[in-house]
């Protein structure tokens, strides 16, 4: 895996991202939804869905920007070529739950159709640069989800 960044290697590696997402979840409850490390600063929640084929609960801690109002998360996966399981997970069952800060309650998942994802992509970038290079770094187009208070 020689030139693999630390992030391209949990894309590869389920288990180490399963234990680093497990640190991160603990940190978040324990803080109220503040974390450290590289996600120090960061607008963080916690994504319940279930799973698209499993049907099992799943949890995701995942960067969430505020963008013309909107609650968005951003299907980048670190630029990987593929969407992280949540991006399948969400298009099989919008509904959710999601924990922020201290907060918790129930959310309806909506991907935004092609056109408003071009024109929103640019203001995500703005807010948050390193999603222009995931998106540099891959073919497919990076999914956004508006997730929309039940």
């Amino acid at each position: 895996m020689g030139g693999m960044t630390d992030k391209d290697r949990l894309v590869v590696d389920t288990a180490a991202l399963q234990d680093m997402n497990r640190g991160i979840v603990e940190e978040f409850r324990a803080n109220g939804g503040k974390v450290g490390g590289p996600f120090e600063g960061a607008t963080l929640l916690l994504l319940h869905t279930t799973g698209a084929r499993s049907g099992e609960p799943r949890l995701s801690p995942l960067a969430y920007l505020t963008v013309d109002d909107k609650m968005l998360i951003v299907g980048s996966y670190a630029g990987a070529p593929k969407n992280p399981a949540w991006v399948h997970n969400l298009r099989a069952d919008p509904r959710a739950h999601i924990e922020v800060g201290a907060d918790a309650y129930d959310v309806t998942a909506r991907e935004l159709p092609e056109a408003e994802r071009d024109a929103t992509y640019p203001k995500l970038t703005a807010l948050a640069p390193m999603f222009a290079e995931y998106q540099a770094k891959t073919t497919r187009p990076i999914p956004l989800f508006e997730l929309i208070r039940a």
